[in-house]
């Protein structure tokens, strides 16, 4: 007795006859079921039928998929694949044309199935198809049928395409050559061809020679779609097959014929929306080009070339008016080189080169920097002269961030990785423009120093304008420009502080889809995270500060220290000097009682903002805080090293005067905390041994050989 699981409902139809109604036993050998079915009809020579499914993919059931087979299926008796495969073997040799194309037609439809292809491909009835074609004697409709019939069979890999006939490869390739002739011949010719080239080296150069990038291109401009994305595959094949050589050949051809701009305006821009198909073409195009420059991506500079060496310090000349550097000695040669290198913004000044030598992105930042140095003069002097007049640790390097620039670029671009089988996400704006790595860097290297200034950045703050820039470029691009005016006047709207609107949106949008219980632990956790945050503004008072006094003349001249004493009740500060890093308490002696202090004051409302009011730049006002004290008569006056610190300290001191603290950097780390918490308190423990005490610290290790110095390298 069959078990109920291994019984499925199904009908079964047939042609003429009323459907049948089973209980299909699973055990039960397939050849005895479909004796059970013909006995039900009346049918002699069950061996001669098989089943196969009505809906969808009408394949046939075997005893390795009958398994699919579930309640409710309805499926057709039908002749079985070898009974079909020897019918229609018979039917494409018959004398009468009509039965040949009707044979065909039939052989295209049930191709599609791997058991019948097997059994067709078992009587050579593939060498028929290419006989077919090699005679090129048959009408138009016939051939279209035999080709189409012919690629559904090649499709199942049970016939290698290196079998093939030079023959048979001419006339497929005559067939997509030919100007008047079938679009259904042309576009199943050019189906074949693609299969050819992507299955071996020596296919790929039989074709190559055959089919010319000219008529390819003649079939991009047709206004069959059907057409154009089979021709569209077939370069694509042609380029991702390629050796390098042939690929820099192809590619000029291809630039000299202005494809890209072709695509740009009949395909991509005419069209409105592109078939997803012809969207992958289009994204592979894409990757296969820009994957060119991987070569100059994944190369160091080296330092003993001329060429190099030259680029290096073309770079340095356009940016300073140096007087005559023949007339100087070596020494002061080398000095004005190193000053003017500095200046640049290398790390290494004394020997640029070796900022160059990390890959990616090796030769191709220096590329990129010497692109924007001679396209745009006036923009690349006015970036260097301008971060070299600033403070030192205000000024943007431009070298440091040409080169994490470019890497950025690279990765957002996927320069160096092949093209998936499945993408399709391709930038309009690179059919538009023929230098799009090159132009995106000069848009993107000026919009780094306009974020650079919006953040008021300093040296320290080098990762977090990256990650800025990386966010406003990528935004921007999955907006899908399709200009680079376009790009440029989005990417640039796209400014700090609504980067941090767009983070704040989505911050909540993601907090109103929790859960409330999540949202509920979110609440109780703040309280115990805002005092942790408390503990460490008032912990980072007590270990104090160094501030600069600047006179009215705008001169930084002294240094003071401030501090809070360890019981929190006195605030001391003192004059120090430039050497003295971290002065005991004891060596500060003015001090002023916190119970004494009335008030906390920012920006231009601070006294010594108002004493020079309109001398002090926004940089100044936004560092700028004072607390007042003694009925608020009198005031101590601050001007923070960073806006870390000017955080830091007006949050200490609001903690001080018992109000709430306000600042960003509160707010981000307040969201980091509770992220944090939040996950680890949803995590799956269940069965994890927590241990009561913390584990054991291991001793620490007889050498520190393994530590990597991260200074040389920007992530």
């Amino acid at each position: 007795m069959p078990q109920q699981k291994d019984i499925v409902k199904i009908a079964i139809q047939m042609p003429g006859a009323y459907p049948q109604l089973i209980q299909l036993d699973q055990k039960k050998p397939l050849s005895a079921v479909i004796k059970e079915v013909c006995d039900g009809w009346n049918l002699p020579g069950p061996e001669n039928y098989a089943l196969q499914y009505t809906d969808g993919v009408q394949m046939y059931i075997t005893e390795s998929n009958r398994l699919d087979i579930k309640n409710g299926c309805i499926l057709r008796l039908t002749k079985a694949p070898g009974r079909c495969a020897e019918d229609l073997y018979k039917g494409i040799q018959s004398s009468d044309a009509g039965v040949r194309c009707d044979s065909l037609k039939e052989l295209a439809g049930v191709s599609t199935d791997m058991t019948f292809a097997q059994e067709f491909i078992s009587r050579n009835g593939h060498l028929l198809l290419v006989k077919i074609v090699e005679d090129s004697t048959e009408s138009n409709v016939i051939m279209t049928h035999t080709l189409k019939g012919f690629m559904e069979l090649m499709y199942h890999g049970i016939v290698s395409w290196e079998n093939l006939s030079t023959v048979f490869i001419k006339k497929i390739a005559g067939f997509v050559n030919a100007k008047p002739t079938d679009a259904s011949i042309q576009q199943v010719s050019l189906d074949i061809l693609e299969n050819m080239v992507l299955s071996s080296q020596s296919l790929f150069l039989q074709v190559k020679q055959e089919v010319t990038l000219e008529r390819l291109i003649a079939h991009l401009q047709v206004t069959n779609q059907q057409i154009q994305t089979k021709a569209m595959a077939l370069l694509m094949a042609l380029l991702q097959t390629a050796g390098d050589s042939d690929k820099q050949e192809m590619f000029a051809f291809l630039n000299k014929k202005n494809l890209r701009q072709y695509i740009y305006k009949n395909i991509i821009h005419s069209s409105g929306s592109v078939q997803d198909e012809m969207a992958h073409h289009l994204y592979v195009l894409q990757s296969v080009t820009l994957n060119l420059q991987e070569l100059r991506m994944r190369t160091p500079l080296d330092c003993y070339s001329q060429e190099q060496r030259d680029t290096l310090h073309s770079l340095r000349q356009a940016a300073f008016e140096t007087e005559s550097e023949n007339s100087l000695s070596h020494e002061r040669r080398r000095s004005l080189c190193a000053k003017e290198f500095k200046k640049l913004g290398f790390s290494n000044n004394s020997n640029p080169g070796q900022d160059l030598v990390r890959t990616p992105p090796g030769l191709l930042a220096l590329d990129s920097m010497f692109y924007f140095a001679t396209r745009y003069p006036d923009a690349y002097s006015r970036f260097v002269l301008e971060n070299s007049s600033r403070e030192d640790k205000h000024e943007c390097p431009f070298a440091r961030s040409s080169i994490q620039l470019t890497l950025i670029l690279c990765e957002i671009l996927r320069i160096g990785e092949p093209p998936s089988e499945t993408g399709s996400d391709y930038h309009p704006i690179f059919f538009s423009q023929d230098r799009l790595m090159d132009e995106l860097f000069c848009i993107c290297i000026q919009l780094l120093n306009k974020t650079w200034k919006e953040m008021r950045a300093t040296q320290e703050d080098f990762d977090k304008v990256m990650q800025v820039v990386r966010e406003q470029i990528t935004r921007t691009l999955s907006s899908k420009p399709t200009s680079l005016e376009l790009f440029k006047n989005k990417v640039n709207a796209l400014n700090y502080s609504e980067i941090l609107k767009l983070r704040q949106t989505e911050r909540l949008h993601q907090e109103e889809t929790l859960a409330p219980p999540v949202l509920e632990l979110k609440e109780r956790l703040k309280p115990e995270l805002l005092e942790l945050i408390r503990q460490q503004r008032l912990n980072r008072l007590c270990q104090g500060t160094m501030f600069r006094k600047i006179s009215s003349r705008r001169r930084q001249d002294k240094l003071w220290y401030c501090r809070l004493s360890p019981n929190h009740k006195m605030l001391h500060y003192g004059d120090v000097e430039e050497d003295m890093d971290n002065p005991p308490i004891e060596t500060l002696q003015e001090k002023i009682p916190v119970a004494d202090i009335k008030g906390l004051l920012t920006g231009k409302d601070c006294p010594h903002m108002k004493e020079n009011k309109g001398k002090q730049n926004k940089e100044v006002l936004d560092l700028a805080f004072s607390i007042t004290y003694d009925v608020e008569e009198y005031s101590l006056n601050f001007v923070a090293p960073s806006r870390t610190d000017f955080c830091l300290w007006t949050d200490g001191l609001s903690v001080l005067l018992g109000r709430e603290m306000s600042s960003e950097t509160m707010r981000s780390e307040l969201e980091i905390l509770l992220s944090m918490e939040i996950k680890l308190r949803l995590l799956d423990l269940e069965n994890v041994p927590i241990p009561e005490s913390a584990p054991v610290v291991p001793k620490p290790p007889s050498n520190y050989n393994f530590c990597y110095d991260f200074s040389q390298t920007e992530q």
